[in-house]
């Protein structure tokens, strides 16, 4: 997630000023939830090659794959790091991470809302 973090957290939190301990504290968790989500849940297409033929360019991407597939596939990870891996996999509950992540967008909506930053915002409940 680390070349993502910004189009990804902005597109998680918006572009509304967090400033206050409470607001930090609530962007350090949703921070981690996405990362796990993202780690673990969401498949990346990586490009192996690209070839210019005159006007036109051919892009060959690998198979899709989650980061955390492509750790599993590495050599140069240990076993250890692995098997840590494997045992925060099998903990993870993707609708459990989604329902989590959005609670915490809607708490900082909220507090963002309470300060009258964002006066034409709107909060469905």
């Amino acid at each position: 997630m680390e070349q993502k973090n910004y189009a990804l957290l902005r597109r998680l939190v918006g572009y509304l000023r967090d400033d206050t301990e409470r607001e930090l504290q609530l962007l350090g968790e949703l921070y981690l939830r996405a990362r796990l989500s993202y780690n673990f849940f969401q498949v990346v297409m990586k490009l192996q090659s690209k070839e210019r033929r005159g006007s036109k360019v051919r892009k060959r991407d690998d198979e899709p794959k989650t980061p955390y597939q492509r750790l599993r596939e590495a050599n140069d990870i240990s076993q250890e790091g692995k098997a840590r891996l494997e045992k925060i996999s099998k903990e993870l509950n993707v609708v459990k991470l989604k329902k989590e992540i959005e609670k915490l967008q809607e708490k900082l909506w909220r507090m963002q809302k309470e300060k009258k930053n964002c006066p034409n915002f709107r909060i469905d409940s």
